[in-house]
């Protein structure tokens, strides 16, 4: 068996948040990319794995810097909290993707939730009982858990990085399953 999916929060995990330009309202027009995040989402994509956005975001935000950069339709879903009604670390949010992509609970384990942000994504995704990535890509957030279910399972400093993990991560399901 194979990993179901990847999920990916959008700020400082796919979006350089320091290069963001927004309107009035707080809506981010466009944005530069975390260096080498664009090849790795075609490269997962590529691969077959469907792609989940779980983002604390306004709803234009993430279809604007993905057009931008030539990545929504890579997509299969897009959880935005402001669309969705709720916020990381709320499951509800998580389980909005799972469920739009049709990941049974059981399967929850085969999941990888990507995202710089341990109170949000990695103890959101934790308590979930996914495969949690937390990337280390800046210090504009805690680096440090401060409780267990911030913990994250495994700590990326780089897109190359987590290329990588993902690629080990499959091996090592297959050969589960062998």
């Amino acid at each position: 068996m194979r990993l179901c999916a990847l999920l990916f929060d959008l700020g400082d995990t796919i979006m350089d948040e320091e290069t963001e330009v927004k309107d009035a309202q707080g809506t981010t027009l466009r944005a530069e990319l975390v260096p080498g995040m664009a090849g790795a989402l075609r490269e997962f994509k590529a691969a077959g794995f469907p792609l989940a956005l779980v983002a604390d975001s306004r709803p234009e935000t993430p279809e604007n810097v993905l057009r931008q950069h030539g990545l929504y339709e890579l997509f299969d879903v897009l959880a935005i909290s402001e669309a969705v009604g709720f916020t990381k670390p709320d499951p509800r949010l998580f389980q909005a993707a799972l469920d739009a992509l049709g990941i049974p609970e059981a399967d929850y384990g085969r999941v990888v939730m990507v995202g710089n942000n341990l109170e949000r994504d990695i103890a959101g995704a934790n308590r979930l009982g996914l495969i949690s990535v937390f990337c280390d890509f800046n210090d504009r957030r805690r680096t440090h858990p401060l409780t267990a279910d911030e913990v994250p399972r495994y700590t990326v400093t780089s897109a190359v990085e987590l290329r990588d993990l993902i690629a080990r991560l499959e091996r090592e399901e297959a050969g589960a399953t062998s």
